[in-house]
């Protein structure tokens, strides 16, 4: 945790006082920005190893800046959200956050989440047989960090392939969303479980022929879901 660096994007000077605060306390390095413009700067500048996102932010919003970053970086991005609308979650997640968390939230769940974020991040394979795993006509390059489907480069963001990649290593088994959100995202308490759902269903689009009738990454009627082939 020594020096991990963080970013939090705010425009709420409060709420970013608090944030900042708690996260200093936990002996994390804190930069901010209360802007997308000034966190776009920021982020290049700084290189943090994770960013809290506002959705709502003046110049640019949280979604531009993070479809903009996730072109230069795999970074964790958590986004903050001040509605319980599921468009905004989901259109967050489709354009690569790692996860959200809605206003008000409780700060000691953030620092669960970013602790969880982090140790996933920093999370390094070890050398394995299984370096390149072959399902179907899908391949997950577990070495080099990319997946194909019929030769075809997958474009899939970070939490998707870390999703993907787990489930290609435990082919055939079932897990269920409390699982996934523990071995995937890292979370040792009760998270989300709609962000697994959602990230399902973002896979399924990339590597399912019909989407509405997966062949590969199926559910398991009451209890998750596997891939197979």
């Amino acid at each position: 945790m020594a020096n991990d660096k963080i970013l939090i994007v705010e425009d709420d000077i409060n709420l970013l006082e608090t944030i900042k605060y708690n996260l200093h306390k936990e002996g994390y390095d804190v930069v901010t920005a209360s802007d997308g413009e000034k966190a776009l700067e920021t982020a290049r500048k700084d290189k943090p190893d994770l960013l809290i996102l506002d959705i709502m932010l003046p110049k640019l919003n949280g979604f531009e800046v993070c479809r903009i970053l996730r072109k230069e970086t795999t970074v964790p991005i958590l986004m903050l959200t001040a509605k319980a609308d599921e468009t905004d979650k989901i259109v967050g997640l489709e354009i690569g956050a790692d996860d959200y968390m809605t206003k008000p939230f409780s700060l000691r769940e953030l620092m669960a989440r970013v602790r969880a974020m982090l140790r996933r991040a920093k999370m390094v394979e070890a050398p394995t047989a299984q370096a390149s795993i072959k399902i179907g006509n899908l391949e997950v390059d577990i070495a080099r960090h990319r997946a194909s489907l019929a030769g075809a480069a997958l474009e899939l963001s970070p939490k998707e392939f870390d999703l993907l990649a787990f489930l290609a290593k435990n082919k055939g088994l079932v897990f269920s969303r409390e699982q996934l959100l523990e071995k995937v995202w890292g979370y040792d308490f009760a998270g989300d479980t709609r962000t697994v759902d959602v990230h399902i269903r973002w896979l399924r689009q990339k590597i399912e022929t019909d989407p509405a009738h997966p062949q590969h990454l199926v559910t398991i009627r009451g209890t998750g879901y596997k891939l197979e082939g």
